[in-house]
C-alpha cells in the first residue's frame, strides 16, 4: 500500500490491487476537525461573465476563483482533501488535457488526493465548459 503523509493533516493511500493514477490518491484521510466545502467554481468573472474563449481560458479562470476562495477559508491547495472536476466533453483527450491544466495549475496540489473527473453534457451557465468542486480540511 502506497502510504503518504503531508504535513499533519492528510494521509494518502493507494491500497494494492487497484489501479495505479495519475497523481492523484485513491483514499484521502484528514484528521478530525472542521473542513471546507467550497460551492462549485464556475469559470466566472467579478461581473458574473463566463471568461473565454475556450477551455484553458476557462480553466484559468476556475484556478484563480479556486485559490480565492480558498484563502478566503483559511485553506490552501495543500489542504482539499477531495476534487470533483466537471468538463463539458464526451472525449476522453479534452477530459485528460483539462486535467493535465488542472495539475499543472497552482491549484495543482488540490487534484493529488481523493477526486473525480467527469465529462458531462453541460453545465449552468451558457457557454460554460468547466466546473470544480472542493472540499478542504481546517486547522482546528
Amino acid at each position: 500500500m502506497t502510504h503518504d503523509t503531508h504535513g499533519d493533516k492528510l494521509t494518502l493511500l493507494n491500497p494494492p490491487g487497484l489501479h495505479p493514477t495519475s497523481g492523484y490518491a485513491h483514499v484521502t484521510i484528514a484528521p478530525a476537525g472542521r473542513t471546507a466545502h467550497l460551492a462549485g467554481l464556475c469559470p466566472l468573472d467579478a461581473d458574473e461573465h463566463v471568461v473565454g474563449p475556450g477551455l484553458d481560458a476557462q480553466i484559468d479562470q476556475v484556478v484563480a476563483n479556486g485559490l480565492a476562495v480558498l484563502a478566503a477559508a483559511g485553506a490552501r491547495p495543500e489542504d482539499v482533501v477531495r476534487s470533483v472536476v466537471y468538463v463539458v466533453s464526451d472525449q476522453s483527450g479534452v477530459l485528460a488535457a483539462a486535467w493535465e491544466r488542472l495539475t499543472a495549475s497552482a491549484l495543482g496540489p488540490a487534484f493529488r488526493t481523493a477526486g473525480t473527473l467527469l465529462g458531462v453534457a453541460a453545465l449552468g451557465y451558457g457557454g460554460q465548459l468547466v466546473e470544480v468542486d472542493l472540499t478542504a480540511a481546517l486547522e482546528g
